[in-house]
């Protein structure tokens, strides 16, 4: 998977085309990415059962999505871009971006 956290994405497919985020989290069995304000979800949550005065109340969670709905966003040209690969002199590998060919 070519996607790591902290990354800026952009949402290019599904209910939430358009919009950016970061990364939060990367679930690398399932091929799916948690960014931040995209996809969130409504969890209920019961109120406390022991006698203290907590009420019950619902929660905004992000849920993941598919790698494939999802691409590296590019700040210097401002889009959506792919991600390639590149071997430094000194022998490392890093990402780089496709449309603009720079470091990411």
């Amino acid at each position: 998977m070519y996607l790591k956290k902290g990354d800026n994405i952009i949402v290019i497919a599904g209910k939430d085309k358009g919009k950016k985020g970061k990364i939060e989290k990367v679930l690398r069995q399932t091929d799916q990415v948690i960014v931040e304000g995209v996809n969130i979800k409504k969890r209920h949550r019961k109120a406390a059962h022991r006698g203290e005065n907590e009420k019950g109340q619902a929660i905004s969670i992000p849920a993941p999505v598919h790698v494939s709905n999802v691409a590296l966003f590019d700040t210097k040209s401002g889009k959506a871009t792919r991600v390639g690969m590149k071997v430094r002199e000194d022998g490392t590998k890093v990402r780089i971006s496709k449309k603009s060919g720079e470091e990411i």
